[in-house]
């Protein structure tokens, strides 16, 4: 497997260039890059990061800076799907959710990549204050319906849709994600499978046998159980993933692509410590499949 880290596990007030460099220097071969929007208070579009009205622009100084650091760009990502959902009941969030996937695959083309992060779609996300809850049936149906009419361009530009198991009450076991998949027909639809975002109702060494070839990108995350929110997140080897089980099950698989550290921000170790402390415990996640 290849190791990677998302550029969310920096502070806002790094810039791109030193985060590309501070993963360079603490081994990772990728970093995942973001989209974001343009006028969005506070973001980090100014360090040059991808953005949805400026996204040609800003892919030719991310692969600048990528070149001349000498680190590769793993995949694209975005938080936006939380905001603008694939199946929300507004049509307009869901023509601008829609907008954001087509952005978020020229974006990839245009760096190199062969692989994006969607969320297909939210009945509720308990983090996120009033939010909407949408019918599971109708979420399945807007979702499939979305993905779809996405697959043309996902298949003409070569980059695949990875629908990441999150926490959005949808598409909960990994028998439901595969039949999902399989009912879109396309090799460019696969899972982007977080192994951290499963803990509370499975276990990531069931889910890797079961999408098997479905999948298109890994995250690294690790959880304690016995919190059950969002603050059980926890550094990697911290948390109840049994990576032994993970990594042969990625190894049965056959699974030996990108897979990126989505670890934020640490209060308690300088930035430089922290990236540093990511990479060694891949290091020895990694080692665990040899």
């Amino acid at each position: 497997m290849r190791k990677s880290i998302s550029e969310w596990a920096f502070p806002a007030d790094v810039p791109m260039p030193e985060r590309m460099q501070l993963a360079k220097e603490a081994g990772f071969e990728g970093i995942e890059v973001g989209l974001t929007e343009d006028d969005e208070e506070g973001s980090q579009s100014a360090l040059g990061l991808l953005c949805v009205e400026s996204y040609e622009e800003g892919a030719a100084k991310v692969c600048q800076m990528a070149e001349e650091v000498g680190i590769e760009i793993a995949s694209v990502a975005t938080g936006l799907h939380w905001s603008y959902s694939l199946t929300a009941d507004d049509e307009a969030e869901r023509a601008k959710a829609m907008e954001v996937t087509q952005v978020l695959l020229k974006a990839a083309n245009l760096v190199g990549v062969d692989g994006v992060l969607i969320i297909p779609g939210c009945v509720h996300a308990a983090f996120i204050p009033d939010c909407p809850v949408v019918p599971y049936e109708v979420v399945y149906e807007r979702a499939e319906a979305a993905i779809k009419e996405r697959v043309p361009l996902a298949e003409e530009l070569g980059v695949s849709m990875g629908l990441e198991n999150v926490w959005n009450m949808f598409l909960l076991s990994p028998l439901e994600m595969a039949w999902f998949i399989d009912d879109i027909g396309s090799d460019r639809v696969g899972i982007y499978l977080d192994v951290g975002n499963m803990l509370l109702t499975g276990f990531p060494e069931q889910w890797i046998r079961i999408m098997g070839e479905r999948i298109v990108r890994v995250h690294f995350k690790d959880f304690k159980r016995s919190v059950g929110t969002l603050d059980g997140f926890c550094e990697l080897l911290e948390g109840d993933v049994n990576w032994l089980e993970v990594m042969t099950a990625f190894g049965e698989v056959g699974y030996d692509g990108w897979a990126t550290a989505e670890i934020f921000p640490s209060a308690a170790q300088s930035t430089e410590d922290h990236i540093a402390s990511i990479s060694q415990a891949m290091d020895c996640i990694f080692a665990m499949g040899s």
